[in-house]
């Protein structure tokens, strides 16, 4: 193109005092690989951070470079730097992000000074300047520039050209647990590394061959096919252009050569920097149809791909429950989550500004038409439906149509079964009441026939219906009547416990339990009163049933007792009663 190739000089001088002039060291870091001050190439096997340069003499600098898997497990690329300098750590990531310390700065193409240091950003990545030393980071690629002492590091030894280091010993110790575990994949079947290699080639052409003097092409070729080839076509293609650029900038660091507009619509065509995108840390800045997205990396996507699902499995607690998918995941299918709801189109996703995850959620208050329906192994299923919006001006789509079904299995409670059991079958009483001497029994059923006795080993449980009857023997049945003028119950063997429950109240019974009737009270020799089972509160095991009972003479009608609804009979049957001695009787249960 015409451009005369002139070499920047720098000058500086060596341990033994001699001045060298040779052009500004270059350490170029993209992808893997690393390209060190002396064009010589390391690649960087896993996901672990590693030192690119720290001087031999000072600690008042140490840069550190962490590095991420993107679409492929087995291929790491440099995902941050960390720079320790002076008084100041420096942390720049992905999407322009900017640390200094614990602030954030907003930084623009105007330089600004912070503790000694100074920041500038632009499209093209953000700048950081030490006096003549330079680091560059756009998210792809660092450069590192215009260092000219002793040091150590992945970047070589500006001062030594014979010196390398080996990469296991500059591994950083905060490198993260576990980063050192290497994966493999397969080839990927889409990939045609033929039509790749030639686009890493281009390097071997105009405009690149008027910087070959001053910059070997073939480390930059050799990192380009090796890395990109592992990639489909597309992806791999869209590598390539990483690698030209970081030749390029490496040229123009070490010549005053313009290269002018290498790129065109089909080689490399500029695309929307990742510089103002933030993708979580679960994903990473790629190139979708010319425009930059956030696509998951892949060892977070491995939890999901198996399954082909796009998100978490259902959380369902108490009555709520809460489906949550992977933004990056629906990005890959080309579905933007603002179009998804449930069954009641106002119930969105919300998109968590710092994970990227979207949550689709109903509970008890906000149901957003869920449907309710049991299945045959007694659950209770709550599910919804999260889908996308109907589009009637859509002619045709692009896209995956969305139907997921979530849902919520209730088992339906057990019916805890309290049992009780009787302590004695039959509780039998000799009772002598004037001249009346008889014998008073008192049984329990489970039938209203009075034939299945409730037994040591019969089990009731709450809320069964049990039937007490209460019969004499040796009573004149002509002559006398039994009257159960009172029945209730204690939680312990006392009649008079202060704890106790009514069930029998003055010959009827207790209005305020509908489960209890009374049969024959005041006709008869025997009379039976029925109820449900129970127990008290706090679930004390026992419960001790005493019934009083009254003999009546029957020379009248009116031993039975009157009840009308209210509880209470005729103030006149306690005159006609002849009982001197009523008896008092108790049964026993426990649980």
């Amino acid at each position: 193109n015409g451009n005369k190739k002139t070499q920047n000089i720098c000058l500086f001088p060596s341990p033994s005092g001699v001045v060298h002039t040779v052009p500004p060291p270059v350490c170029i870091v993209t992808g893997s690989t690393v390209i060190d001050f002396f064009n010589r190439i390391q690649s960087v096997p896993d996901r672990c951070i590693y030192r690119l340069l720290r001087p031999v003499e000072s600690t008042f600098l140490d840069i550190l470079a962490g590095f991420r898997e993107r679409s492929r497990t087995d291929v790491p690329f440099l995902d941050s730097l960390t720079i320790t300098a002076a008084i100041s750590t420096i942390y720049l990531g992905q999407g322009g992000i900017v640390r200094v310390d614990d602030q954030t700065p907003t930084l623009n193409a105007t330089a600004q000074l912070i503790n000694g240091v100074e920041f500038s950003k632009d499209q093209d990545g953000v700048t950081v300047q030490m006096g003549a030393f330079t680091i560059t980071f756009d998210g792809n690629t660092a450069v590192i520039t215009g260092f000219a002492f002793a040091a150590e590091g992945l970047c070589g030894n500006p001062t030594n050209t014979t010196q390398t280091f080996n990469l296991a010993a500059q591994k950083s110790s905060s490198s993260v647990a576990g980063c050192e575990v290497l994966y493999s994949e397969p080839p990927n079947n889409m990939t045609n590394c033929q039509l790749i290699t030639e686009r890493c080639n281009l390097l071997m052409q105009a405009p690149f061959t008027d910087c070959h003097d001053q910059v070997n092409p073939a480390p930059y070729i050799t990192a380009c096919a090796e890395t990109s080839c592992k990639f489909p076509t597309e992806e791999g293609l869209a590598l390539s252009c990483q690698f030209l650029d970081a030749y390029a900038k490496t040229c123009s660091l070490n010549t005053t050569i313009t290269l002018g507009d290498w790129r065109s619509p089909d080689d490399c065509r500029k695309i929307v920097p990742c510089m103002e995108l933030y993708c979580s840390n679960n994903e990473y800045c790629g190139e979708n149809n010319g425009e930059t997205q956030c696509f998951c990396r892949a060892l977070f996507a491995t939890k999901y791909t198996p399954t082909n699902s796009l998100g978490d499995p259902t959380v369902c607690i108490e009555n709520s429950a809460t489906l949550t998918l992977a933004g990056c995941l629906l990005s890959a299918k080309n579905i933007d989550y603002t179009t998804l709801h449930l069954i009641d189109e106002s119930c969105k996703g919300h998109m968590d500004n710092e994970a990227h995850m979207v949550t689709f959620s109903f509970d008890s208050n906000n149901t957003c038409g869920t449907e309710v329906m049991s299945n045959n192994k007694s659950q209770i299923i709550y599910q919804n439906t999260i889908m996308m919006q109907n589009s009637s001006t859509d002619v045709i789509t692009r896209h995956d149509q969305v139907m997921i079904d979530f849902s919520c299995l209730y088992t339906k409670p057990d019916i805890r079964s309290v049992s009780f059991k009787i302590k004695d079958s039959s509780v039998v009483l000799q009772i002598v009441s004037g001249i009346w001497n008889y014998t008073l029994m008192m049984k329990a059923y489970t039938d209203g026939s009075f034939i299945n006795v409730v037994g040591p080993d019969t089990e009731l449980v709450l809320d069964q219906k049990v039937w007490v009857e209460l019969m004499t023997v040796g009573l004149d049945d002509n002559m006398v009547s039994i009257v159960t003028d009172s029945c209730w119950a204690t939680n312990q063997p006392s009649p008079n416990a202060s704890v106790q429950y009514n069930l029998v109240i003055n010959g009827c019974p207790n209005p305020a339990d509908h489960t209890v009737k009374v049969q024959g009270n005041g006709l008869g020799t025997s009379n039976s009163f029925s109820f449900n089972m129970f127990q008290f509160s706090g679930k004390a095991p026992d419960i001790y049933l005493h019934c009083k009972l009254e003999l009546c003479p029957k020379h009248s009608n009116s031993c039975a007792p009157s009840c009308s609804g209210s509880g209470r009979r005729r103030r006149s049957l306690r005159a006609k009663r002849a009982d001197e001695n009523p008896a008092l009787i108790t049964m026993a249960w426990n649980n």
